[in-house]
């Protein structure tokens, strides 16, 4: 069977419009393609890929268990599960942990979570759902709609309701839609496919102080964010405001599927047996992964380590500027960076992915105004210079084409 580009045309849903390039191999931050091109991969699989490719103490943890035990639903318990539970807890504000298979899927059971606490102790009209617009928070129905993206929950009929939207960072919006009637406000603690948007300290703050005053909870959709990729564990530390529930995913298994809830004792009770589930969730290959990326982001050399390489990708990015003049601002923490096109270049940030595509760099956008980069947290100095030197001749293809 010849495995191509043209096979996807045939096979796939055509949801999707990937590029020619298949991947077939990586390791660390370099990855091979069929041909054997080599890329510098500054694009993490989308903030996934934490440790790179084919880390040692993920590919461990995977064989280990492997030869263990691979699934057994939540009939039973497991001990994989258990200890990065315990973990996390140990790490965080949560008390309790619910264990899925994605972002979208946590952040499902956290809005049905908020939705069921407020019913059980406010009543029936306490359901209303603020979130921001330009928000993203997964692809199930209600996660979409909830996201402030309308183009992405458009055209699927009628949208599950009492879901508002205001600008991110915009207090007096806010202020003037939260009210008693509020169950739960949903945001990221920096906006991702939004365009590497982070919020004001007292903005932050404030959605804090107010989820308090009309006993609403706060979300955190930490599925971007977490586990590291800001240079704290979670953002929320680094922010200084303690949500009600947040939710993990993407880097919380280095590349393997999981997703996690995570909330205190109080609120957690009001998911009683039966009222939420998940077949694969908790899922031992899963956990026994995410178990191993955990313990090696959570140390202090790896969480201070990304504020260095973001410092350099910074200070890399900064050059490539002042002698191109194609970027209006340099946004974001940690190793979730924004570069956003000025005037001159603005909706042609995918030319400089393709671009940079061509030169052997893997990058991505948020939006159509804004390169995106989220590398491996452990990316060597040495690949931050050569993946920035073929940037810089990815944006020396674009202005001089």
């Amino acid at each position: 069977m010849t495995v191509n580009r043209e096979l996807f045309d045939h096979v796939m849903v055509p949801n999707y419009a990937p590029s020619s390039v298949i991947p077939v191999r990586g390791e660390g931050s370099r990855v091979w393609d069929q041909e054997g091109r080599e890329f510098i991969d500054f694009a993490g699989g989308i903030a996934v890929n934490c440790l790179g490719h084919c880390h040692p103490a993920l590919v461990s943890a995977l064989k280990e268990q492997g030869e263990k035990i691979w699934h057994l639903s939540n009939v039973m318990t497991n001990e994989p599960a258990l200890r990065l539970a315990k973990k996390m807890v140990d790490a965080t504000f949560a008390d309790k942990v619910y264990f899925a298979n994605s972002g979208a899927e946590a952040n499902e059971a956290a809005l049905k979570l908020a939705r069921r606490f407020a019913l059980d102790k406010f009543g029936a009209e306490k359901s209303q759902i603020i979130a921001f617009n330009k928000g993203f928070h997964g692809r199930t129905f209600f996660t979409v709609t909830v996201g402030g993206q309308a183009a992405y929950s458009d055209g699927f009929g009628p949208k599950p309701g009492d879901i508002v939207h205001c600008d991110y960072n915009d207090l007096a919006a806010f202020e003037a839609l939260i009210s008693d009637k509020t169950c739960a406000v949903m945001m990221e603690p920096l906006q991702g496919e939004g365009g590497i948007v982070s919020p004001t300290d007292e903005f932050a703050q404030q959605v804090r102080d107010l989820c308090t005053k009309h006993n609403a909870l706060l979300i955190f959709d930490e599925v971007q964010t977490g586990v590291g990729r800001t240079g704290d564990l979670y953002a929320y530390q680094g922010l200084n405001v303690v949500p009600d529930i947040l939710t993990s995913a993407k880097a919380l298994g280095g590349g393997f599927p999981i997703g996690a809830m995570i909330t205190t004792t109080e609120i957690a009770q009001h998911l009683k047996v039966g009222t939420h589930g998940s077949t694969y969730g908790g899922n031992p290959l899963a956990c026994a992964v995410g178990e191993a990326a955990f313990d090696t982001v959570n140390t202090p050399e790896v969480l201070a380590g990304v504020k260095e390489k973001a410092a350099l990708f910074n200070e890399l990015l900064a050059a490539v500027n002042e002698k191109y003049n194609v970027f209006s601002e340099i946004r974001g923490k940690g190793l979730l960076i924004g570069a956003v096109v000025n005037e001159q270049y603005k909706g042609r940030a995918k030319d400089f992915l393709v671009a940079g595509t061509e030169q052997g760099l893997m990058s991505l956008i948020a939006g159509a105004d804004v390169i995106r980069f989220t590398p491996s947290l452990v990316i060597p100095e040495a690949d931050i210079r050569e993946g920035m030197a073929r940037f810089e001749k990815a944006v020396a293809s674009v202005v001089n084409a």
